[in-house]
Formats: C-alpha cells, structure tokens, sequence
C-alpha cells in the first residue's frame, strides 16, 4: 500500500486561479504570459524560457527573502511551523549554470536553511519537492509534511561536511543490524518469531553472500556478535562510492529500520518498499496478530514507519532520475 507522503509525489498537481487546469511546471509555465515568453524563445531570461523574473508589484518583506531568493530558517530542520505561505505559485527551472535544477517560490530561488542555493540533481526530484511546497496551506508551512525537502537539506548540506562520520556510525551499528537477530527457537513464546525469520529475513541473508562473498552471522543475544571484516569492508566500500542523496537516503532509512541492510538492499534494487517494511515490522508485526493492536501506539508507529521509509526510498529513486 502506498503511502500518504508516496501517494502525493505521484499526484499530478493542479495550481490554482490564474492558471489552474495545468501541471506543475517550471517557472516560465507558472508566469505571466508563460506560454508568450516560450514563443519568444524566453525572453528576459535563457532561451529556453525556463526562467522569469518580473516581480510582483507588491511582494511582503521578511527576514528569509530578498529580492531574488527565499532561505528556510534552521527551524525547518526540526518539524515546527515556520511561517504562513507567502508564495502563490511553487514551479522549476535549470539552475543558472545549467548544472542540476532549482525550485522557485513565485520569482525567488529556494535556499537551504545555510542560505545555499538548493540545487537538484534531477528535474523529476526538483518537481517532486516543489509539490511539497504546493501543497502546503496559507496559515502555515509544515516542515513534517515535506520528507523530500529536509533530505535535500540534508543530502546537499550535512552529508558533505559529515560523509566519514555518517558512514562510521553506520558501520559502528552494521554488527548489530536487524536481520542478524534471529528470535530464540527454544521457547513457545518467540518460536513462532523465529519461524517467520527463517522464511524471511534468510534470503536476505543469502543474498548478502551473494553480494558481498562473505557469509553472515546470525545471533540470538541483546549484545549482539561480530561480523566478519571483510564483509564490514565490503560493506563500507559501497557506502563510500555512493553520491550525497544516495548516502542520506540510506542513513534515514538505516535510522528508520534499525538496520543497514535493508537500505543496501534497497538500494541494490534487491527489496521494494512492501517487502522493508514487512521485514522491519516482522517480530512486532507477529506480536500484534498474537495479543492485538493498541491504538494510538502500533498504527501511529506504522504509519510513521511508511512515511520514513517511503520517503527516503522516492528521494534514492528521484535522486537518480528515475
């Protein structure tokens, strides 16, 4: 089942008066006399009319934007309201070196909270977060209803400046991972656990000595063992090759599945959306069927687990061009 974050970024968007009845474009579509300015080959801006930059006659003042751009306050990063939507119109367009893709909020460029240019490497994901920003009502913008954006953010500012110590915790955390635990089979109360991992999670174990030449460990302890170096090399050295959207999505969905190797699998086009979820919820998932669900705890939880993962997982896929 697709979720409510998943189901938007496949929504087509309709803008409204002025120009409703038509799909979220760039930024010369959503102008003034759009459609003019592309037979004119762009005029006032690159010929490929991608660009405009008339300002409106009267455009309100505040302490994030100027003249030509709109920074997000720190804040953003943490889920609070930020501020009433002061944009009428949330579109696209080529940056200005012509190296990735930019979203516009009316005429201004959006920046990152460090005041960066947000600068996307591909137009599907640019058009995907600038829903985020369309969909967002006039008496507030909601930062925890854009997944996308805070993992641009992320991806374009914390990831360069922190690669090696995201991929050392990472790591630090891989001998502990998810799939490694394995339910104990001696007793009536988890044996129906431990059925269900063997049926489970041990493809995904093979597929890992497939993948990486090295066998796994499976164990039945809190502490936790250690897995062999040369797979936790394997492993490191895939993380090390990855671009800077690649790398975040990987690390929101490791801290959301308490697990790495569900990411890489992910990543490696090896599990879908369903089977992570179904493989992070598997021992939770089986409690719930013996003794019930709490409302209110385990739907809340599921549900914040499918946005997490979903998320991170259209971000990877966008991030690439798919």
């Amino acid at each position: 089942m697709a979720t409510l974050a998943a189901r938007r970024l496949l929504l087509p968007r309709w803008v409204a008066a002025g120009g409703r009845g038509r799909l979220l474009g760039t930024a010369a579509e959503a102008s003034p006399g759009g459609e003019e300015a592309r037979g004119r080959g762009g005029e006032g801006g690159g010929s490929d009319g991608a660009i405009y930059v008339k300002k409106p006659a009267a455009a309100a003042a505040v302490t994030t934007r100027d003249e030509t751009s709109v920074a997000m306050p720190t804040s953003f990063m943490t889920g609070s309201v930020v501020g009433k939507r002061f944009y009428r119109d949330a579109t696209v367009r080529l940056a200005d070196d012509g190296n990735g893709w930019t979203v516009m909020l009316d005429y201004r460029t959006l920046k990152s909270p460090a005041k960066r240019p947000l600068k996307l490497p591909s137009r599907a994901l640019a058009m995907a977060i600038a829903a985020e920003w369309e969909y967002q009502e006039s008496d507030g913008i909601r930062p925890f209803t854009m997944p996308l954006m805070k993992l641009a953010c992320t991806a374009l500012e914390r990831v360069p400046l922190t690669r090696t110590k995201v991929i050392d915790n990472l790591i630090k955390k891989f001998h502990q991972d998810l799939v490694f635990c394995r339910s104990p089979a001696d007793s009536e109360l988890t044996i129906g656990v431990h059925q269900k991992q063997k049926e489970k999670i041990d493809p995904i174990l093979d597929w890992v000595n497939t993948e990486f030449g090295f066998k796994t460990v499976v164990y039945t302890t809190f502490l936790g063992d250690k897995q062999d170096e040369g797979l936790t090399r394997a492993v490191e050295t895939v993380l090390k090759k990855t671009t800077d959207c690649e790398l975040a999505s990987i690390d929101a969905m490791a801290a959301a599945a308490h697990s790495l190797v569900i990411p890489l699998a992910i990543f490696k086009e090896r599990l879908g959306i369903e089977e992570a979820i179904e493989l992070i919820r598997l021992e939770e998932d089986h409690q719930v069927d013996r003794w019930g669900l709490v409302e209110g705890g385990h739907d809340v939880d599921i549900a914040d687990l499918k946005v997490q993962m979903s998320s991170a997982v259209v971000f990877l896929g966008l991030s690439r061009g798919m």
